[in-house]
């Protein structure tokens, strides 16, 4: 029997990246998993792939189309997650976005844009995760995606970085009002990951002149990781697997740095 046996998990953002290896190490240890993402078809496709791992796992696996900023949509996912799997026991707030400008080149549309996913996303995701866990009265766990910009501030990402502080100070207060359903809310914060997403934010450095060639950024941002190395998504789940299983159940309101030791705090 896997850690996480039984127990019904939303991912979000779990259509590549970091969100899919979340989804795909909770299989592997027997949860039942919703991989979501606002990219529904690519969600699905995710999850037919790893119909045999749910088999060999001993769980099962869907998908949902979902805008995490859509307070309804993110309650029929759920619903749709319940109606599959029974009930609701972890959801990861894991969907995010960056969109490099440089730092007095930021607008509005790009500050609401980010806000958006990565601040009021993650906290309707939480608001209507709790909603249903408190409705089953069995706790829950919910955990959400920050990042080393939580805790550092980086010129040509600067509503990036605000919004995973933002995810800090929700994790803490969703944690204080939580607790006495016997909800942990808990998160990590990865450093510089092998992602689809970090593809994009090097192109983007690139277009707007913050950096001169492909891989550059990633190459200058891990200069400063203890490890050597970048991290792999496969470096992340260990830690993701811990927080939605019963080990973790005297955590809460805790943010685990997972960045090879790019940041000692």
């Amino acid at each position: 029997m896997g850690r996480i046996s039984g127990r019904s998990c939303i991912v979000t953002g779990a259509a590549q990246g970091i969100g899919r290896a979340i989804g795909e190490a909770l299989l592997d240890e027997g949860a039942d998993v919703c991989f979501a993402d606002l990219n529904g078809d690519k969600a699905a496709e995710v999850a037919a792939r790893n119909e045999a791992r749910a088999a060999t796992g001993g769980g099962r696996v869907m998908s949902a189309g979902v805008d995490v900023r859509d307070r309804v949509a993110v309650r029929d996912m759920i619903g749709a997650t319940v109606d599959r799997f029974g009930k609701l026991d972890v959801k990861f707030n894991n969907a995010g976005v960056n969109r490099p400008m440089n730092f007095l080149d930021v607008t509005e549309d790009n500050w609401n844009f980010i806000m958006g996913v990565n601040g009021l996303g993650v906290m309707i995701g939480m608001q209507e995760a709790a909603r249903q866990m408190i409705a089953q009265g069995a706790g829950g766990k919910i955990v959400n995606t920050a990042s080393i910009a939580s805790r550092q501030g980086y010129d040509n990402v600067a509503p990036y970085c605000a919004s995973k502080w933002a995810v800090v100070s929700l994790t803490q207060s969703a944690a204080r009002d939580l607790a006495k359903h016997d909800i942990t809310v808990t998160g990590f914060a990865p450093g510089v990951v092998a992602t689809e997403m970090w593809e994009e934010v090097d192109r983007d450095l690139m277009a707007i002149g913050a950096s001169e060639r492909p891989g550059q950024a990633m190459e200058e941002f891990s200069t400063a990781i203890l490890k050597g190395r970048v991290a792999q998504p496969a470096d992340i789940t260990g830690t993701t697997t811990f927080l939605a299983s019963a080990d973790s159940d005297y955590m809460t309101g805790q943010i685990v740095m997972i960045d090879g030791g790019m940041t000692l705090i």
